[in-house]
């Protein structure tokens, strides 16, 4: 069986569909074809812009049916590239010949392996797998969550009727995405979630970069199933009383050795703590929730480039080493030289935007026009929630690369609002905001403008100083 179209985007995520709503809208009358393995997709839904170029949305998941008239689709899996045919052969030996093609198959969960481990473990990636987490959670009384990132951090908050054990390699919670200030915010929220203090009080405190707490700082880079995904399930254990229960931590550790329970009753595990010291626990499964690694389960003709990371190298244009075939989201990785304010983190936002990149990049190759890389990829930018708050990251949120020459300055208000400014030679380079996002457009003009903020001082974050009145 053989089919033919222009353009073929091959993966269901975020980055393939919303790759093929932008070629659709460039070039609304060419044949586009999108070959994903499962007959639900995901897009974005209800965009909302928080600042000049940055947004939030939801993910929405929907039947290939609905994706419109002018984009077709096959489900189906990607086998083989021919990059000098031009065409693609799939799992099921159709062959399709296209003109341009651009991968967008996503990221697999990293999941701690071990002899016997793998009836135990379950990595939390897509709706399929939160479906056999709640199946699993019904019988389970104890749950050890492994990771630190947007997922870890929110289940073991959100789990209930079920023991909660995090284990986190870090010195703090959540350290993909926040400091230990911000962390702290987090845990003292969570655990005073009934409390009512009609006048919270508000502390800035501006510190050099050698006063901070002596802890490692995390760049790794991780994944996120979608702003607020936990509220759309029932994550219940057996115990079925309907409490919450406040996680037990267990910090700088991780997983010596495990054993099998005898009848199928779980796991015997072992951790191991940066001190040196050990201690034991049973649980019914663990969550796997470590990040994830760019998938690419198929052949080709010619070698595709990869990158140290593991993701098909692209360039600026999303272009691999083959000859018209693009890459973006989960499975790519950033190979030209990033902008002063931008660094690749494999997050919704990211796939979102260099999906709708490669689409335009695509449209223009194919009319001979010139087309320039979207302003998107000049700031950094993450629109999120955790643990309830919103939170935006904006630049280069927790001083990633930027050595030791560097200070914050940190605004907080307990149960409110947790603000944290990165500042070099006087210019802002990053900001983190918990719970307040009115100020993100007017941290992203201070970023990108590089605005002298030292004879300010700390009244940056004055409370009773509305900052957006003075960069109006």
């Amino acid at each position: 069986m053989q089919r033919e179209c222009e353009f073929l985007v091959v993966g269901g995520g975020i980055a393939g569909v919303s790759c093929a709503e932008s070629l659709a809208i460039c070039r609304p009358t060419a044949s586009i074809l999108l070959l994903t393995e499962s007959s639900i997709v995901k897009s974005v839904t209800n965009l909302v812009p928080v600042a000049r170029y940055l947004h939030k949305f939801d993910v929405r998941e929907q039947d290939v049916s609905e994706m419109g008239a002018t984009i077709e689709t096959l489900v189906d899996q990607l086998d083989h590239i021919n990059s000098r045919e031009h065409s693609i052969r799939t799992k099921n030996g159709v062959v399709i010949k296209y003109r341009y093609l651009c991968l967008c198959t996503g990221g697999a969960p990293k999941l701690f392996s071990g002899s016997g481990i793998e009836p135990h473990i379950i990595g939390i990636r897509d709706t399929d797998s939160v479906v056999e987490l709640q199946r699993k959670l019904a019988t389970a009384k104890d749950v050890l969550i492994l990771g630190n990132g947007g997922i870890a951090s929110e289940l073991a908050y959100e789990l209930k009727d079920v023991n909660v054990h995090w284990v986190v390699k870090d010195a703090h919670i959540s350290a993909t995405f926040v400091d230990p200030g911000a962390a702290e915010f987090f845990q003292l929220a969570r655990s005073e979630v009934n409390a009512k203090d009609s006048s919270p009080e508000t502390a800035i405190k501006r510190m050099r970069y050698g006063e901070l707490l002596p802890r490692e700082q995390n760049n790794k880079q991780g994944a996120a199933l979608g702003p607020d995904w936990h509220s759309s399930f029932d994550l219940s254990g057996a115990s079925g009383a309907g409490d919450r229960r406040l996680p037990k931590i267990y910090y700088k550790s991780h997983i010596d050795w495990h054993q099998e329970l005898p009848n199928g009753a779980g796991l015997r595990i072992q951790l191991g703590h940066e001190d040196g010291s050990s201690e034991q626990l049973n649980c019914d499964f663990i969550v796997s929730a470590t990040g994830v690694l760019p998938r690419h389960d198929y052949s080709s003709d010619s070698p595709l480039k990869y990158s140290e990371d593991g993701g098909i190298s692209v360039d600026e244009m999303m272009r691999t080493n083959l000859e018209d075939v693009y890459a973006a989201g989960d499975v790519c990785t950033a190979s030209w030289s990033p902008a002063m304010h931008w660094f690749q983190m494999r997050l919704w936002t990211q796939a979102r935007q260099m999906g709708s990149m490669a689409g335009r990049s695509m449209a223009a190759a194919s009319e001979n026009e010139t087309v320039y890389q979207d302003f998107c990829f000049e700031l950094f930018g993450h629109v999120t929630k955790l643990f309830g708050y919103p939170v935006v990251l904006l630049g280069r949120f927790n001083g990633q690369d930027l050595g030791k020459d560097y200070e914050i300055l940190v605004r907080c208000t307990r149960n409110k609002e947790y603000i944290k400014f990165v500042l070099q030679n006087g210019r802002l380079r990053g900001a983190i905001l918990i719970g307040n996002s009115d100020l993100a457009e007017t941290c992203e003009n201070l970023i990108l403008n590089g605005i002298d903020l030292e004879p300010y001082g700390d009244d940056i974050l004055n409370p009773d100083i509305d900052i957006e009145d003075y960069f109006d």
